[in-house]
């Protein structure tokens, strides 16, 4: 039996240049798709705000409790944090002397983690959806509100329910 690429290089190598520039375009469409939306939940193409500081949450009894301390990065009115617990990841602000606004991190976009804080605004490193301090969309792509969670700040600990 003889060889095909022998026997009918030119076909074959037509077939082949098809076939690559078939895949070459399909990845191009693919890719442009992908730009198109912002990238996969874990690129950061969207908003850029400085990083929110991190503080552990103890989870307890259904409930997520910080102490807040002079050294804590919600010891002023105005600050804000993301929390990190084994329940899940907050967003929490001081809005007041004793008030907190505890939110859901989870963008309601594509489920990407709310990880920036510029302005009192929340800003999602993804696709850069923005949200108020009470989780209200001030700029898509997101169109819903994050979750806010009802929060009790008393002798120097935050917590709120999950």
């Amino acid at each position: 039996m003889k060889d095909l690429d022998n026997r009918l290089p030119l076909e074959l190598t037509r077939r082949r240049f098809c076939a690559h520039a078939c895949q070459a375009a399909s990845l191009v469409a693919f890719g442009s798709l992908v730009a198109g939306c912002g990238g996969s939940p874990t690129s950061p193409s969207g908003g850029s705000a400085p990083a929110l500081p991190s503080v552990d949450g103890i989870v307890s009894g259904g409930r997520v409790s910080i102490t807040v301390d002079a050294s804590s990065p919600l010891n002023n009115v105005g600050s804000a944090a993301i929390i990190r617990a084994s329940s899940g990841s907050y967003l929490a602000s001081r809005t007041g002397q004793d008030t907190f606004a505890v939110l859901t991190a989870i963008c309601t976009h594509e489920g990407c983690t709310i990880d920036g804080f510029q302005s009192s605004t929340y800003v999602c490193p993804c696709h850069g959806s923005q949200f108020n301090v009470n989780g209200g969309v001030t700029k898509g792509p997101a169109s819903q509100s994050l979750t806010q969670f009802a929060s009790t700040f008393s002798n120097g600990a935050l917590s709120f329910a999950t």
